[in-house]
C-alpha cells in the first residue's frame, strides 16, 4: 500500500484536500506528522500553562476549576490530574449506533489539527499519541448520539480520547479492543493526561466536523448526479433543451443555477433526442426548472463548504490560551451554532433535490409524451414501475420531516450554566440519514429514466450516457414483465457510485 505524508502545520487546510484524503484512503495510506512549528506551539504553550498555574492565585477555568456549572469550585493542586481523568469518565455517555470509522478517523485528524496550533495546552505526547491512533488504523469506539454541540461535542470526544488513558474500547483491523489491550497491542503506556488536557480533548466541534466533512463529500457527488439523472430523465421525457440556453441563465446570474444549465447542456450536447423538434410548448417545472432548483441546493453546498472550512482551520476548545499576550480566555469557541445552522439548511438542500427527483419519475410514469402508463407494453397485468414511485415518495415524505431544524430548538444544561446549546450533531446526523435517502432515490429515478428512453428508440440520447448505459444494460435490463425490482434498485445505486467515480477522473 502506497504511503503518503500529510503535515500538520498551521497552514490553511482546505476543505477539498479532506475530500481528497477521503477518496484515496481505500487506496493510499496516509500518514500524519507534526511540522517542527507545530510542536514548538504544542510545547511553548504547554509550558506556560505549567508556569502560570504555580504562579498565579487566580482560578482559571477547567484547568483549577470544576466543569460547567461548578466552576466556582477550586480544586486543589494535587487533585488537577485526577479531575482530568475523571472528566474524561464521566463524560464518555454516548449512545446509539457506532459512528462510522471513516468519521472517526477525520474527528482524529481535526483533533489533531486543532490541537496543533498552541493555544490548548496539552502535552506533546497526548497529540503524538493520537497520531499513532490515526497512522495505526485504530479507530475509538464513538456513538452517534450524546452531544449537545455546544460546550463542543463532549460525549463523542470523550469516547474517541478515552482509550488514550487506557479505557474505553477501539476498532484495529476488524476486531474490538479495549483500551488497556491497544495500549498493551503496542507496547504503550496510558497518558498521564495533565491540568486542562481532558478539556482539551472533549471540548470542540470534532464530531460536527468531521461529520461536515464526510456530508458534504457525500452533497457534492448527489449534486452531480442530481444533473446526471435529470439529463436522462430529460431526454427520456423528450423534453425541451432550450430552458437550458446560456442566455436565460446569464439574465439571472447565480452561480449554481448556471452551472446545473451549463452541466445539462454538456451532458446532451449531442443527443439526438434533446435536439429533435418538440410537439409540446413546454416541460413541467420538473424538468424545466431543473436549473433553478439543483442550482439553489448547489450554491447552499457553496456556503456549507465555506462555514466548514473556516471551522477545520479554527481553534474551538476552552479556555484558550494565548503564551504571547500572557492570557488565558475562557469564552465560546465550541459552540456548534454555526454548523448548526448550516446543517440544517443542507438538510433542506438536498431534501428539495429528492422532492424535484421523485416529481420527475412521477412524468415519466403517467403515460404523456408516447410513454406507456407505468413504462411497460401491458400494463394492468403489469404494474411496471408504478411501486418504485411510491418508494421514492415514502423516502422523499421521510426527508421532508427530517428538515425540522435542530438549530431552532435549545434544552439548557448543567444547572442552566450551558442554558442555549446548538443540537448541532443532532442536525448533523438528520442530514447524513437524508443524504443515504437521496442516493436512493437518484437511483430509482436513473433506472425508471432509462426503462423510459428504451421507448424512444431508435433515436439515441447523448454520447456519454449511452456510453454509461451500455455498462448499466448487462447488469439491469429493460423490464418487459414484472420482476422483483428491489435488486434492479439496489445494482442501480452501486453503478451510479461508480458514475461518481467516473465524473471526478474526467475532472
Amino acid at each position: 500500500m502506497r504511503e503518503k505524508i500529510f503535515k500538520i502545520s498551521d497552514k490553511k487546510l482546505a476543505i477539498e484536500k479532506l475530500f481528497s484524503i477521503l477518496v484515496e484512503k481505500e487506496n493510499c495510506n496516509y500518514k500524519l506528522e507534526l511540522s517542527d512549528t507545530a510542536k514548538e506551539k504544542i510545547v511553548k504553550c504547554r509550558q506556560y500553562l505549567d508556569k502560570k498555574i504555580k504562579e498565579s492565585k487566580v482560578p482559571i477555568y477547567g484547568v483549577t476549576t470544576g466543569f460547567g456549572s461548578l466552576c466556582n469550585t477550586v480544586i486543589p493542586e494535587k487533585d488537577l490530574e485526577k479531575l482530568q481523568e475523571n472528566l474524561l469518565k464521566s463524560h464518555a455517555c454516548g449512545v446509539g449506533e457506532m459512528v462510522d470509522k471513516k468519521v472517526v478517523k477525520m474527528m482524529l485528524l481535526l483533533k489533531i489539527q486543532s490541537l496543533s496550533y498552541g493555544h490548548s495546552g496539552v502535552q506533546l505526547e497526548t497529540v503524538e499519541r493520537l497520531i499513532d491512533f490515526y497512522n495505526n488504523d485504530i479507530n475509538p469506539v464513538v456513538y452517534e448520539q450524546g452531544s449537545l454541540g455546544a460546550s463542543g461535542d463532549l460525549a463523542p470526544l470523550a469516547h474517541l480520547c478515552l482509550p488514550l488513558i487506557g479505557l474505553g474500547f477501539v476498532e484495529y483491523k476488524n476486531h474490538l479492543y479495549s483500551g488497556a489491550e491497544i495500549n498493551k497491542e503496542f507496547g504503550w503506556q496510558p497518558i498521564h493526561l495533565k491540568s486542562k488536557e481532558s478539556l482539551a480533548l472533549i471540548n470542540g466541534t470534532q464530531y460536527m466536523s468531521a461529520m461536515g466533512v464526510c456530508i458534504l463529500k457525500k452533497a457534492w457527488e448527489l449534486s452531480m448526479v442530481s444533473d446526471w439523472t435529470g439529463a436522462l430523465s430529460l431526454d427520456a421525457f423528450d423534453g425541451r433543451i432550450e430552458p437550458f440556453s446560456e442566455n436565460i441563465h446569464r439574465l439571472r446570474p447565480h452561480d449554481g443555477q448556471a452551472k446545473c444549465a451549463e452541466n445539462i447542456r454538456t451532458i446532451l450536447s449531442d443527443s439526438q433526442i434533446a435536439h429533435q423538434t418538440k410537439k409540446q410548448v413546454q416541460d413541467p417545472y420538473s424538468f424545466r426548472c431543473m436549473p433553478q432548483v439543483h442550482g439553489a441546493s448547489k450554491e447552499a453546498l457553496y456556503h456549507a463548504m465555506s462555514v466548514f472550512e473556516k471551522e477545520i482551520n479554527s481553534v474551538t476548545d476552552n479556555p484558550t490560551i494565548f503564551p504571547d499576550e500572557d492570557e488565558i480566555i475562557s469564552a465560546g469557541n465550541f459552540h456548534g451554532q454555526p454548523l448548526a445552522l448550516q446543517f440544517d439548511f443542507l438538510s433542506i438542500a438536498l431534501s428539495e433535490l429528492g422532492n424535484i427527483s421523485e416529481r420527475r419519475i412521477y412524468q415519466l410514469i403517467d403515460g404523456k409524451h408516447d410513454l406507456p402508463p407505468y413504462l411497460v407494453a401491458n400494463p394492468g397485468l403489469n404494474s411496471g414501475f408504478m411501486i418504485p414511485q411510491y418508494t421514492a415518495a415514502a423516502l422523499v415524505n421521510e426527508n421532508k420531516s427530517l428538515c425540522f431544524p435542530c438549530s431552532v430548538d435549545s434544552i439548557p444544561s448543567s444547572q442552566g450554566q450551558e442554558d442555549h446549546v446548538s443540537m448541532g450533531a443532532n442536525a448533523a446526523n438528520k442530514c447524513s440519514r437524508i443524504i443515504k435517502n437521496l442516493e436512493k432515490i437518484f437511483a430509482i429515478e436513473f433506472l425508471t429514466a432509462a426503462q423510459a428512453l428504451e421507448f424512444r428508440r431508435p433515436l439515441k440520447t447523448s454520447s456519454c450516457l449511452e456510453e454509461f448505459l451500455a455498462d448499466f444494460r448487462p447488469i439491469v435490463p429493460f423490464i418487459e414483465n414484472d420482476v422483483c425490482m428491489e435488486e434492479y434498485i439496489d445494482n442501480t445505486l452501486k453503478i451510479l457510485r461508480l458514475l461518481v467515480e467516473s465524473i471526478d477522473n474526467s475532472h
